[in-house]
């Protein structure tokens, strides 16, 4: 089968791999149809974390089951699923309180939590950007969907991780109805928090970035965009709230956080969190911070490439702020997250910008890692057959919209890019 496969910093290559199988009788095998290129495997892609060289990457998958181990009892052949990153057993002591980000099972060192599919020191477990990927434990892991599956797959693709995990941010930092709302980073997963804050009534939210087409796209989902590049984002809240400031944050950067210079500074989001955020409030960090950064040393300091972070912390003791940190528990939210997407209330896809074939993964990694203009969010078709229908499969989403504002077609700030294609077709 083909596989995207890490060779090295800044080198992915699609080539031929031994074939996924069933390895335990409690494995299912799906043949991926939509797989996403995440922020998170850009950490990978650098050379910036311990991932090892021949393995494929990809955790944000979707697909169609083709076998089943002789143990699986719900998942049948022929099922739509998406897939949670995190890897989970459903019975060790993690997830039985729900935390399947830190299942022990399926972590094969002893004094570690936690399993993904292709990513960097949670387990062996191989990526799916390719054509077939093993899901262990499939009757828990795999998350079945309706028949309306193979046509929105830009929708359902998304619970694999960036609006589960945009969503417990939201959580973890506490948002209500009512609440001002600042989120660090208009990547993804900052979108995703963002779109997660307006989905639950948050009276306003604030989204600051240095990226226009980024920030473009949190103003039409409803959001406030600030350019910091111009603005102190927590200045310009401050401002908006009688030097109270926001009742919450996420952040959703991580530590490699750079200001619109360039220069990497990993307190820089943390930091304008603990200033932008009013006394008490809560703070959601999902931006992945590491214990170690093989390349941190000289792209900040030796500190930070040990994973230690200077963080304002007497300013934060002193407002007595909460955070909550780590990865998401994806099964906890995308079971919900569904049933919006499939009632109609929640159509994550607004964010993609590009559908393309496995083969063009190594342009689409280059492309996305230089935060080109336009490339927001990069879904990947294994098998070729589940991309969009006509002509726009390689225009931005941006210019479907241009395409569509020409033609006068109401409503196309809020329309996805599917939606686009068919106003425009029609």
């Amino acid at each position: 089968m083909k596989a995207a496969v890490y060779e090295g910093p800044r080198t992915v290559t699609v080539k031929d791999v031994p074939d996924a199988k069933i390895e335990h009788p409690c494995d299912i095998l799906v043949k991926i149809t939509s797989t996403n290129i995440c922020g998170s495997d850009l950490h990978m892609y650098e050379g910036r974390t311990s991932f090892e060289t021949g393995r494929t990457l990809g955790h944000e998958n979707l697909g169609q089951v083709v076998e089943v181990g002789e143990a699986v009892g719900k998942v049948q052949v022929g099922d739509w699923v998406v897939l949670p990153f995190n890897i989970a057993c459903g019975f060790c002591k993690q997830c039985e309180q729900g935390l399947t980000n830190y299942c022990l099972t399926v972590q094969p060192k002893p004094d570690m939590a936690g399993a993904a599919y292709g990513f960097a020191e949670m387990g062996p477990y191989q990526g799916g950007q390719a054509e077939l990927l093993r899901v262990p434990y499939g009757d828990f892991n795999a998350l079945r969907l309706g028949e309306d599956a193979a046509e929105r797959q830009l929708d359902y693709v998304m619970l694999a991780d960036i609006f589960p995990t945009g969503y417990h941010a939201t959580e973890m930092a506490g948002v209500k109805p009512g609440d001002q709302t600042i989120v660090y980073g208009a990547g993804p997963v900052g979108l995703m928090a963002a779109y997660s804050a307006i989905l639950k009534g948050a009276g306003r939210v604030w989204v600051a970035d240095h990226q226009p087409d980024r920030l473009r796209l949190a103003e039409e989902i409803g959001a406030i965009a600030i350019n910091t590049s111009e603005q102190d984002p927590a200045e310009v809240v401050k401002d908006a709230t009688l030097g109270l400031g926001a009742d919450n944050g996420c952040e959703c950067v991580g530590y490699q956080a750079h200001d619109p210079q360039g220069r990497e500074d990993a307190t820089l989001t943390m930091n304008g969190l603990i200033d932008s955020v009013r006394f008490t409030g809560g703070i959601g960090v999902v931006g992945v911070f590491l214990p170690e950064d093989p390349g941190g040393a000289e792209a900040q300091g030796e500190l930070e490439a040990q994973g230690k972070v200077p963080l304002d912390f007497g300013m934060l003791w002193f407002k007595g702020q909460r955070i909550g940190t780590g990865q998401a528990p994806v099964k906890h939210y995308n079971r919900a997250l569904r049933d919006l997407i499939a009632g109609g209330r929640a159509e994550p896809s607004f964010l993609v910008s590009h559908e393309l074939d496995l083969d063009e993964a190594s342009s689409a990694y280059e492309h996305f890692d230089n935060r080109d203009d336009g490339w927001t969010k990069v879904v990947l078709h294994p098998n070729g057959s589940s991309r969009s229908a006509g002509r726009s499969s390689r225009h931005t989403l941006q210019e479907l919209r241009q395409e569509a504002k020409a033609q006068g077609i109401e409503g196309r700030s809020h329309m996805n890019k599917q939606q686009l294609e068919r106003a425009l077709r029609s």
